[in-house]
């Protein structure tokens, strides 16, 4: 741990806090991923994918594909293509989650979050998601950064069993 890390620890734990650091570190060693069960499904391991689908979203605020239909145990990659100029993110959730958290942004638009069902992705770049829809049902997925949401980006995922 380098020094200055390890004073801010020191420093926390005397005050009886915790340091908490955000996703952008870019001196962390790389963080392994954390499976957990959600309504939606759970962290995919890229061994299991049989099927890759390829996102674009972009400044019209719209994704495309804007429906995916999926198989309950299947893996997929998303390959998720920013062709706008402004940053965008693809969240996977249910609609009432995806809801929550968009208000949540519009409050603290500067919220640091990061989750194996998100992908940032700056303009012009491409992002993986590597997820597996084990639950049956509808979900959504959508741009939660402030105003985006509320402007209709966001499109439908449904998995059947």
């Amino acid at each position: 741990m380098n020094p200055f890390r390890r004073n801010i620890v020191l420093a926390g734990l005397c005050a009886g806090t915790a340091p908490v650091w955000a996703h952008g570190d870019k001196h962390a060693a790389p963080s392994k991923v954390v499976k957990e069960q959600k309504a939606w499904g759970i962290a995919g391991e890229a061994r299991q994918v049989r099927r890759s689908v390829d996102v674009r979203m972009g400044d019209d605020m719209r994704f495309q594909p804007g429906q995916l239909t999926v198989k309950q145990g299947e893996t997929l990659r998303l390959r998720v293509h920013n062709a706008g100029q402004q940053m965008h993110e693809y969240v996977i959730g249910t609609p009432a989650e995806n809801a929550k958290h968009a208000e949540l942004m519009l409050r603290f638009p500067n919220m640091a979050h990061d989750e194996p069902y998100m992908a940032h992705v700056p303009p012009g770049q491409m992002r993986e998601i590597v997820w597996t829809f084990n639950r049956p049902g509808s979900f959504e997925f959508a741009c939660l950064i402030a105003g985006h949401y509320q402007a209709g980006m966001k499109g439908q995922i449904t998995v059947e069993s």
